[in-house]
């Protein structure tokens, strides 16, 4: 089986990893305020991805290069994200990737599943997604583009689900930030570890603040 048909697979929006059950930090942002209507929601997707490239590309990128060092990314990934919500957020969806992923694809995941419980990680996402994707001979650039494309669809799902937008117009708005993906792709996509950065604190306080909403769609 040839990887782009993986690449395909794994980006369809039935690949079960509950990654919609989290919103990253929208419905934070909208019930306090910062973000109404298209224009709102255009700033936090830019906002978004921009931070996707500088805290997790950096990541993937290593666990993919060197999948053995891939303990010691979930230690960096969980002393980086010092936002509580976010944190859980990425260990819970780190879990849910490799154990879908290690029972569709046995034989490649399988093994990495198995030494992650030996090491006891956390199951941070982004190291594990980079891990998963070597596993599964995916390139890394197609990976990285696939962390990005998939960060920015589930924002707009989000959006759709908490009537923003709706979904003819979600889809424009992912069409329009195509130049976007490729602009953040092109400037993160060769990051090491030592770029790790949070490039957008507001929206990471507004989202430490989800777990004090009074009503919740998302568990982040």
């Amino acid at each position: 089986m040839g990887y782009p048909w993986r690449v395909l697979q794994l980006a369809d929006s039935g690949f079960p990893t509950g990654g919609f059950a989290h919103s990253g930090g929208l419905e934070a942002a909208v019930q306090q305020g910062e973000v109404r209507g298209r224009e709102g929601l255009e700033r936090f997707v830019r906002e978004l991805l921009w931070q996707a490239g500088h805290g997790a590309l950096p990541l993937l990128s290593e666990a993919w290069r060197e999948p053995s060092s891939l303990e010691m990314l979930d230690a960096r990934a969980e002393a980086f994200l010092t936002n509580h919500v976010a944190n859980r957020a990425s260990r819970t969806q780190g879990r849910a990737f490799l154990d879908t992923c290690a029972r569709i694809f046995p034989e490649p995941v399988g093994p990495l599943r198995q030494s992650a419980r030996a090491a006891g990680l956390r199951y941070h996402h982004a190291p594990l997604f980079g891990a998963v994707l070597r596993a599964l001979d995916v390139g890394l650039s197609d990976a990285q583009q696939l962390h990005l494309s998939l960060t920015l669809r589930g924002a707009l799902s989000a959006a759709v689900r908490m009537g923003i937008v709706g979904t003819h117009e979600s889809h424009q708005l992912q069409h329009h930030c195509a130049p976007l993906l490729d602009e953040v792709f092109e400037a993160c996509a060769g990051l090491g570890v030592e770029s790790l950065a949070q490039t957008s604190p507001l929206m990471d306080l507004l989202g430490s603040t989800h777990d004090r909403l009074y009503s919740r769609l998302f568990l982040s």
